[in-house]
């Protein structure tokens, strides 16, 4: 039987090398038009606000804050995985998800206000705004409002429960009062500022940040009624005299305070997430982030990315960026979605969101569906990224 075999083997045609190059390149068309079509099928359904799609990625995380309130009966905060920065963020960005499905979705509404409530309290809590707490050398920012340090690192619970009163979600009375005294103070630091920043940590400033301060305080008036146009218009003007690389069209990552000078490239990472905050207090600035942002965004094969750094300027990857490949940027590529569905850049957007689904994959567990990769971080942050627009300032 071996010897048959074998005798087969080798009667058979043999491949010339034209033929096999032909092969090669047949094999390489079909992964070339198969590979982005798989990985954007679904690309226009988020754009157009396809709800059902939107709903199940909603539920996951849904499903991870139920687990959350869970593990908080029976675990200690301090040793608390989800404890510090990153549940932080992915609390913050589950309200803000939730909260934009509302605005666009008013039967969505009664399903997830109980869940903005419970997602932007938690912001508040201690043990997520330790890390800030020990870089100002132990001075709780919720402790010290009458003060002037900036503790912009709030804003983003500050914005969460903007976003969980404008929907009238039910929060508690005192999370209302301090909120309202967290917004004053913002409000205060901010208009005293000759650069429109105000520091994070100690003679750190990311214009970021200030972004989100910005966002937080706009909501705040949509949901209250409170004019807070003098210090938006403050703020906006300043981003375009002082935040913003001229020449690139991004804003600098990091800079100081007093006179604006600054201590970090301008990057995309910081400009896509800028972007999408900006949109909640000024679309217009909002439209000219985003238009420096697009500049950098690269594409091969149907996939888009977005460069970290601006020409003539390099650096490693770091907690802003994530890992930074050839000079693309993870959290870049990822932030660059929001703007791009809120400001309707539909070639931007699947191109970006081929590369998402390409190394996220989804994966569905009706009525469930959640990106593998990432957690619940990623999840949460794609959530309120892929629903961007509802949010949108007039």
């Amino acid at each position: 039987m071996c010897r048959e075999t074998q005798r087969i083997v080798n009667s058979a045609p043999r491949m010339s090398c034209f033929d096999r190059v032909i092969c090669l390149l047949c094999a390489l068309a079909v992964t070339r038009l198969l590979a982005p079509w798989w990985c954007g099928r679904e690309a226009d359904r988020w754009f157009r606000g396809h709800a059902p799609t939107q709903q199940a990625l909603a539920e996951e995380l849904v499903a991870w804050e139920a687990d959350d309130d869970q593990q908080r009966r029976t675990i200690n905060p301090s040793t608390n995985r989800f404890a510090g920065e990153w549940a932080l963020v992915t609390h913050q960005m589950t309200a803000l998800g939730l909260a934009q499905l509302c605005l666009a979705q008013n039967a969505a509404c009664d399903r997830y206000k109980i869940w903005i409530a419970r997602a932007a309290e938690k912001t508040l809590l201690p043990e997520m705004r330790d890390f800030g707490t020990r870089a100002w050398n132990g001075e709780d920012a919720l402790a010290s409002l009458n003060g002037d340090q900036g503790h912009a690192y709030l804003a983003y619970p500050a914005l969460a429960v903007s976003m969980a009163r404008l929907v009238h979600a039910n929060l508690s009375p005192a999370t209302v009062s301090l909120h309202d005294a967290l917004i004053a103070a913002y409000e205060r630091r901010l208009l005293a500022s000759p650069t429109g920043l105000i520091e994070t940590y100690p003679e750190e400033s990311y214009p970021t940040d200030v972004a989100a301060v910005a966002a937080a305080i706009a909501v705040h008036g949509r949901a209250t009624g409170v004019d807070h146009q003098p210090v938006l218009a403050h703020w906006a003007g300043l981003v375009q005299t002082k935040q913003l690389d001229p020449t690139s069209g991004l804003l600098f990552q990091r800079m100081e305070m007093r006179n604006a000078r600054p201590h970090d490239a301008p990057r995309s990472s910081g400009t896509g997430l800028a972007a999408y905050f900006a949109g909640f207090a000024d679309r217009k600035i909002a439209t000219q982030l985003a238009a420096g942002l697009f500049r950098h965004e690269v594409s091969f094969g149907g996939f888009g990315a977005i460069h970290e750094y601006a020409l003539g300027h390099n650096g490693e990857g770091d907690i802003d960026s994530g890992p930074v490949v050839l000079g693309v940027s993870v959290a870049a590529t990822g932030f660059a979605l929001a703007p791009a569905r809120a400001l309707g850049r539909w070639s931007s957007f699947e191109r970006l969101y081929r590369t998402t689904e390409f190394f996220g994959v989804t994966l569905q567990n009706a009525p469930r569906r959640r990106f593998a990769m990432g957690g619940a971080i990623g999840n949460a942050l794609l959530l309120a990224f892929l629903t961007s627009g509802p949010e949108m300032a007039p």
